[in-house]
C-alpha cells in the first residue's frame, strides 16, 4: 500500500510533539520536547525509514516507541532495532494519541537470577559487541510497560518480556548491523536454554552529571525556605572546583576523623579530563586543589531566582492588599462572616510582608558576603584515586574524590549524614509515592523537620531484592535523592547491574553500575547534569549508591547509574582507615 504522506493528517498533540512546540496550555512557555522534526523531509523514504538497510525500522516507530520514558510531553531515545514482536501502534488519524511507554526494573529471571548467570552472559555481550566494532555505551536488563486498546474502551496493561537494552552512539549503528548482534546474543541465551529474554538497540550516550558560614536547614514555615537550600549544611550542597568553576557536582556524604570533617564526591566533579587521570594526594608544600559552594553559574542563577520570588511575592501583596481593604469594608458594615476571613487576609499579608523583607535581607547578604569567590571556599581535596573501572570483584567504577572540609563553615549549624527532602513534593504525597500500595510494608518516615538521617550502608547483595511494589503491582524497591539540578526525586533500583561504557579523547572507560530508573513517566528525570556525586538512599535511612552518571541524549538521561555505597566505603578505607560515617555529634571545633 502506498501512503500519501503529503496529505497523511494527524492530530495536533502529534504534530507538536514532532516539530518541538509547547502546547496551548503549556503556560511557561518553555517547550520540553526534543528537538527534532520528524518533517523535515517530507518524501515517502525519509518518512519510511531511519536508515537504507534491510532491517531498518519505520522512522514514525523509530522516534516514538519509546516515547514517555523521558518524561511527559519528550521524545524518547531512538529505536535502531529490536526482537520483540509486539506491534507498535502507528499515529493514523487525526486526534489519536502517541502510546506512552514506561521502563520498568527487573529484580528475578527464573535462570538469569541463578548462578551469578546475568554478569556472564553480560559480559559476554560486552566481548560479542566489542568484536563487532558496535560503539556501544551501555547494556541494560529492563522491561518496558504500556496500555493497549480493547473493545470496551478500558485498556489493558501490557508489560514486555524481560529485554536486554543496548545503548549505542548516536549515528553509529544501523539496523542490519544491530540485527546482526541480536541473533548472536540469542543464541548466546539459547545455549543457556533463555527462550523469553528480547534484545532491543537504542541510540543512548553514557556520560557523567557533572568566608561566611553555611545556615542550619530551615522548617517549612521559614521565610527563605525556597532559596536558602544549597547554602545550608544537609548532604548533596553544590560544590566547584576553584579553577573549574564551569563544572558543578554535589557532595555527597560526610565522614570525619577526630575531629576533622571531610566530604566525598565523584572525581570528575573537580578533575576535568584535560589534568590527566592520575593519583592525587594532597602535598603541603604545593597549592591547595580548593573546593567552592556553588560554581559560577549556581551562583548567578541563585541571585535572579531571590529577585524573580520578591516580584511575585510583591504582586501577591497587591492583591492581598486589596482583599484586606475589601473585607475591611464589609466587616465595617456588620458581616460577620467578612470579619472572620478579614483575620485570615490579614494574616496572609503580614506574612508575605515579613517574607519579603527576609528574601531582601537574604538577598543584601549574598550580594556582599558570598558574590566574592574566595568567601565561597569550604575546603581543599586531600585525595583522589585514579577514575577506573572495572575493579575486582564486581567491576565497579573507582569515581570518588575526599575533600578535607573546613569545619568552622559548617559548625555550629552541621547536622551530619542528613537529607533535606525539600519542599518540591508534600510530605502525604512523598509517603504514598514511596508505598503505592497501601498494604505493603515500608520501613519510610517522614521526619517531621525534613532532613532525612542516614544510618546505614546498604548491602549491594540486596539491590536484587525488591521490598515494595509500584502503583501496578509489579516488584520494585524505591530510592531517592536529592540534588542540585533536580532538586528531590524518587526512582526505581533496578535488580540487575548494567554495564556502562564511557567514550572520551582517550579511549574508553567501562564498568559495572548501579541503575535507577525514573520513577514514572509524570514524575520526571531522576538525575541530570550537576547531581554527579549525590548520595543515592533507600528506605530504610541507608545509603544505597554515589550518583556518577547517566545513560540517554546528550540533554538528559533515562537511566541514573551509580557506585554501590557499600563497596565505595570499603575503597575510602583503605586509604583513611580511622574514618567515622555515621556519628551522632558533629566534629568539635
Amino acid at each position: 500500500m502506498t501512503i500519501d504522506w503529503n496529505s497523511f493528517v494527524f492530530s495536533d498533540a502529534f504534530d507538536r510533539l514532532c516539530h518541538n512546540l509547547p502546547s496551548e496550555s503549556d503556560s511557561s512557555g518553555a517547550a520540553s520536547y526534543d528537538k527534532f522534526n520528524l518533517w523535515a523531509n517530507d518524501d515517502a523514504s525519509s518518512i519510511l525509514s531511519t536508515d537504507s538497510s534491510a532491517h531498518a525500522v519505520h522512522k514514525l516507530e523509530a522516534y516514538l516507541y519509546y516515547n514517555g520514558i523521558r518524561g511527559k510531553r519528550k521524545l524518547g531515545p531512538k529505536l535502531i532495532y529490536r526482537s520483540s514482536t509486539d506491534v507498535f501502534p502507528l499515529p493514523s488519524g487525526p486526534f489519536q494519541e502517541v502510546r506512552s511507554i514506561q521502563l520498568l526494573t527487573v529484580h528475578e529471571h527464573a535462570k538469569l537470577s541463578k548462578d551469578n548467570l546475568w554478569p556472564k552472559i553480560r559480559d559476554q555481550t560486552v566481548q560479542l559487541l566489542h568484536d563487532k566494532q558496535i560503539k556501544f555505551t551501555s547494556i541494560d536488563l529492563v522491561r518496558f510497560r504500556w496500555e493497549e486498546p480493547t473493545e470496551d474502551g478500558r485498556g489493558e496493561v501490557v508489560t514486555s518480556s524481560v529485554t536486554i537494552w543496548i545503548g549505542v552512539l548516536p549515528d553509529s549503528t544501523n539496523g542490519d548491523a544491530a540485527f546482526n548482534c541480536a541473533q548472536e546474543i540469542i543464541n548466546l541465551l539459547r545455549r543457556h536454554n533463555i527462550n523469553d529474554v528480547d534484545i532491543a538497540f537504542r541510540e543512548s550516550v553514557a556520560q557523567p552529571l557533572t568566608r561566611p558560614i553555611l545556615y542550619a536547614p530551615v522548617n517549612d514555615f521559614h521565610p527563605l525556605k525556597s532559596v536558602i537550600d544549597w547554602l545550608t549544611t544537609p548532604l548533596s550542597l553544590p560544590i566547584a572546583g576553584m579553577k573549574t568553576r564551569h563544572m558543578q557536582g554535589s557532595l555527597g556524604f560526610y565522614f570525619k576523623i577526630d575531629d576533622d570533617l571531610y566530604g566525598v564526591t565523584a572525581r570528575h566533579v573537580l578533575f576535568p579530563d584535560t589534568e590527566g587521570n592520575e593519583l592525587y594526594r594532597y602535598d603541603p608544600a604545593l597549592p591547595k586543589k580548593n573546593v567552592i559552594l556553588m560554581g559560577d553559574r549556581a551562583f548567578d542563577d541563585l541571585l535572579p531566582s531571590i529577585q524573580k520570588s520578591i516580584e511575585t511575592l510583591n504582586n501577591s501583596l497587591d492583591v492581598l492588599e486589596k482583599n484586606v481593604r475589601s473585607y475591611t469594608a464589609k466587616a465595617t458594615g456588620g458581616n460577620q462572616q467578612a470579619a472572620e476571613d478579614l483575620v485570615k487576609y490579614q494574616q496572609k499579608l503580614d506574612d508575605t510582608k515579613a517574607t519579603i523583607l527576609s528574601l531582601k535581607r537574604f538577598f543584601v547578604t549574598l550580594k556582599t558576603k558570598w558574590t566574592e569567590v574566595n568567601n565561597r571556599v569550604i575546603g581543599h581535596v586531600v585525595w583522589s584515586p585514579p577514575l577506573t573501572g572495572l575493579n575486582p570483584p564486581h567491576g565497579y567504577t573507582q569515581d570518588v574524590c575526599v575533600i578535607k572540609l573546613d569545619k568552622h563553615k559548617f559548625l555550629p549549624n552541621f547536622r551530619g549524614n542528613v537529607i533535606d527532602l525539600g519542599t518540591e513534593i508534600e510530605p502525604g504525597k512523598f509517603m504514598s509515592l514511596l508505598r503505592p500500595q497501601l498494604d505493603m510494608p515500608s520501613e519510610f518516615d517522614y521526619p517531621i523537620d525534613r532532613l532525612y538521617q542516614l544510618k546505614d550502608i546498604f548491602a549491594a547483595t540486596k539491590i536484587k531484592e525488591p521490598n515494595s511494589q509500584d502503583i501496578k503491582g509489579d516488584p520494585t524497591r524505591f530510592v531517592f535523592k536529592r540534588g542540585p539540578s533536580t532538586l528531590t526525586t524518587i526512582g526505581r533500583l533496578n535488580g540487575f547491574e548494567s554495564y556502562e561504557r564511557r567514550y572520551s579523547l582517550y579511549g574508553h572507560h567501562d564498568s559495572v553500575q548501579a541503575a535507577v530508573y525514573p520513577y514514572d513517566n509524570e514524575s520526571g528525570l531522576f538525575a541530570s547534569f550537576g547531581d554527579s556525586g549525590a548520595a543515592i538512599v533507600g528506605t530504610d535511612n541507608d545509603v544505597v549508591a554515589q550518583l556518577t552518571g547517566g545513560a540517554g541524549s546528550a540533554d538528559s538521561s533515562e537511566i541514573i547509574y551509580g557506585t554501590p555505597m557499600e563497596w565505595l566505603w570499603n575503597v575510602i578505607k583503605t586509604e583513611f582507615p580511622n574514618a567515622v560515617l555515621f556519628f551522632d555529634d558533629p566534629a568539635h571545633s
